[in-house]
């Protein structure tokens, strides 16, 4: 599966589980990190959780699994990377606060079907 399909794919799952304000950026041409950043919120820090538990069982599902997660304790900010696509989950205010958008704002921004899932 190529990276941006694989991206598409993460935004399509997460939003099984009513992430709100998904955000696909494609990142590649100013970053060696990853191809891809997905970004979305939660209302509460358990439905961070949730979100992200879903998004690994799906994607194992598929075939992939992330060579790492950060922050799934608390819920406010889980990071799971899946290599050529970096997923950040947020719980709102949290993401209000950091503002990786504005952060990446150089990087284009690829259409999400919110209807796909």
């Amino acid at each position: 599966m190529n990276p941006l399909d694989k991206a598409l794919l993460s935004a399509n799952i997460i939003l099984e589980r009513k992430a709100t304000d998904p955000v696909l950026f494609e990142v590649g041409k100013l970053t060696s990190i990853t191809d891809y950043f997905l970004i979305a919120s939660g209302t509460s820090s358990r439905q961070v959780q949730a979100i992200a538990q879903h998004l690994q069982r799906r994607m194992k599902e598929e075939g992939f699994t992330p060579s790492g997660i950060e922050g799934e304790r608390d819920g406010h900010w889980i990071l799971l990377d899946y290599g050529d696509v970096v997923v950040h989950l947020f719980y709102q205010p949290v993401r209000e606060f950091y503002d990786l958008e504005g952060l990446w704002f150089e990087a284009p921004r690829v259409e999400i079907d919110k209807n796909a899932s």
